[in-house]
C-alpha cells in the first residue's frame, strides 16, 4: 500500500489504510476499527485522545493550543489533520497486550492473604460488609490492579469462588507524563485538568471492556501501586510526594490525626469506570513514602510479616521496592531504578508486546539465535531478552565486566537484518538499573544486621 498525491499512508497500532488530505488522526483510528479514549466527542477539551506518532510528523498539522502540553511525539488525534502525502505511523497510547507471568513459584501466602471479600450475595441482594448495597442477578466480580509506572496488569476473579477468569495487561498510558515517578509528579503540577488521571481512567475503562464479563458485575477494584501511581489515580495531590519528606497526602493526614489508614476507598462511578452502581475502588495502604502500596500487597501475598525465618523480597519495577525481615522486625528501601529492564530509555528496548526479542543465545561467531514474542520479525528486545543477552556477551567474552565491548566496538547487533543493536550507553542504563537494584539490597540487609547469604528466602516479584 502506497502513499500518492491524493493521500497519505498510515500505519496506526499495525492496521494500514489511505486518508485522505483533512482528516483527523482520530478519524483516521475509527476508519480502521481503532477506539481512541474520548469524552468530549472530539473537540479537544478532555484532552484523553492522546496518540504517539512514530515517523511521519511533518504529514500533520500543526499544534493547536490544546496540545501546548504534549512533548514532541505526542498529539491529540482529533486536532492533527493530514495535511501532505507520505508514510506516517503511530499507535494509541496502549500498543497491545504484554506478556506477562501469571502464576507464582513457592509462594506460600500468609493467613493475612486468606480473608472473606467484602461483598457477597444473598440471593439478588448484594451485600457490602453484611450491609445490602443493591442488587446483582448473577456471581459478583473483582479486579485485581497492579498498576505500575511502566505497566498494568489486570485479574479479574469470582469473589464467590475465587476463580480467577482473565488476566490482562499493558503499558501505562501515563508515558507522555514521562518515564519516572518524578517527571509524573512535575508534569501533574505544571498541568491543569488532571490529565494524567484522566488518560489513565479512560485506558482502564477500555481494558475493562474487553474483559469476559458484564461490567456491572464487577463490584470492587483493589489497587496495588506505588505511592504515586495510587494517589493520581484517585485524584490527589502528588506534589508533596516529590518533597521532602516525600509522603502522600494521605500520610501527613495519618499523622495529623485526620484519618486512620493511608488506604484509599472510592465510588467506582466517581472515577467513572462504568462499573456496578454500588461498586467501590480500594487503593492498598502505603508502608512508607515511595515505598508504597505495591509493596504492601507483597507484604501481604509473601507472607514476610507471619513468619520466624528471615526473607527478602524484592519488587522490580520502574520504583523498586525491598523489603527484609521478618514477623519481629521488617526494613523496607525505595529504589528509583528507572524503565531499562521493562525496555524504557534503552536503544533496541521495547515492551513485551509482539516483535520482542524475549530469549536468545549467542554461538561462537557471536550470531544470534532468537525468541520472538507472536513469532513474526523482531522489532527490538525485552526486559528478559536484556538480561539473557547481557549474560550471553559476558559468557562468550564480547562485553567485559565493566560493560566495555572487548573488539572496540560502541555497539552489538543482536538482529543484523534488523539494525537491532545493543550500544555500551545502553548497557550503562542496564548497569545502573541493576546497581540501583542491588544497593538497595544490600543497605538494608546491613542496616538490618544480617548477611545477603543469611536470607533464607527470596521473594522476586515485577
Amino acid at each position: 500500500m502506497k502513499a500518492d498525491a491524493n493521500g497519505c499512508r498510515l500505519i496506526f497500532d499495525g492496521h494500514e489504510t489511505i486518508v485522505p488530505p483533512g482528516t483527523t488522526l482520530f478519524d483516521a483510528a475509527e476508519s480502521v476499527g481503532l477506539r481512541v479514549p474520548t469524552s468530549c466527542n472530539k473537540q479537544g477539551k478532555c484532552r484523553e485522545c492522546l496518540v504517539e506518532v512514530e515517523r511521519g510528523d511533518e504529514l500533520l498539522s500543526a499544534p493547536e493550543p490544546q496540545e501546548e502540553h504534549l512533548a514532541s511525539g505526542f498529539r491529540l488525534s482529533c486536532r492533527a489533520r493530514f495535511v501532505a502525502a507520505g508514510v506516517l505511523r503511530a499507535h494509541t497510547m496502549r500498543r497491545g497486550k504484554l506478556r506477562i507471568e501469571t502464576s507464582a513459584r513457592g509462594l506460600e501466602p500468609g493467613p493475612g492473604a486468606r480473608r472473606a471479600p467484602r461483598f457477597a450475595r444473598d440471593g439478588r441482594r448484594l451485600l457490602d460488609s453484611g450491609r445490602a448495597v443493591g442488587r446483582i442477578d448473577s456471581e459478583p466480580l473483582g479486579l485485581a490492579v497492579d498498576l505500575g509506572t511502566t505497566t498494568i496488569v489486570l485479574r479479574l476473579e469470582s469473589l464467590e469462588s475465587g476463580r480467577r477468569l482473565a488476566t490482562l495487561s499493558f503499558e501505562n498510558p501515563q508515558r507522555f507524563g514521562g518515564s519516572d515517578v518524578m517527571s509524573r509528579i512535575r508534569y501533574d503540577g505544571e498541568h491543569r485538568g488532571r490529565l494524567l488521571q484522566r488518560v489513565l481512567l479512560g485506558y482502564l475503562g477500555r481494558a475493562i471492556d474487553e474483559l469476559p464479563a458484564d461490567r456491572s458485575t464487577i463490584v470492587e477494584a483493589v489497587v496495588a501501586a506505588n505511592t504515586t501511581m495510587r494517589d493520581l489515580l484517585f485524584g490527589l495531590d502528588v506534589a508533596p510526594i516529590g518533597r521532602l519528606p516525600y509522603r502522600s497526602v494521605t500520610e501527613h493526614e495519618l499523622a495529623a490525626g485526620e484519618r486512620r489508614s493511608t488506604s484509599l476507598d472510592s465510588a467506582a462511578a466517581r472515577l467513572r469506570l462504568g462499573l456496578h452502581p454500588a461498586a467501590r475502588v480500594y487503593g492498598l495502604p502505603l508502608v512508607s513514602g515511595h515505598v508504597g502500596a505495591d509493596a504492601a500487597a507483597c507484604l501481604l501475598a509473601s507472607g514476610i510479616a507471619e513468619r520466624e525465618t528471615i526473607s527478602a523480597c524484592m519488587d522490580i519495577g520502574t520504583n523498586t521496592e525491598i523489603f527484609i525481615g521478618n514477623r519481629d522486625r521488617i526494613l523496607a528501601a525505595s529504589c528509583p531504578a528507572g524503565p531499562a529492564f521493562e525496555g524504557g530509555g534503552v536503544g533496541c528496548g521495547v515492551p513485551g508486546l509482539d516483535g520482542a526479542i524475549e530469549h536468545l543465545e549467542l554461538d561462537d561467531r557471536g550470531v544470534a539465535s532468537l525468541t520472538v514474542i507472536g513469532g513474526g520479525e523482531p522489532v527490538g528486545v525485552c526486559g528478559s531478552g536484556l538480561v539473557e543477552l547481557l549474560g550471553e556477551l559476558l559468557r562468550t567474552g564480547r562485553m567485559n565486566a565493566q560493560g566495555r565491548y572487548v573488539d572496540g566496538a560502541s555497539r552489538f547487533l543482536v538482529a543484523r537484518d534488523r539494525s537491532i543493536a545493543l550500544t555500551e550507553s545502553d548497557i550503562s542504563d542496564l548497569s545502573q538499573a541493576k546497581g540501583a537494584n542491588a544497593a538497595g539490597v544490600r543497605i538494608v540487609a546491613e542496616r538490618f544486621g544480617v548477611d545477603v547469604g543469611g536470607i533464607e528466602r527470596f521473594y522476586l516479584a515485577g
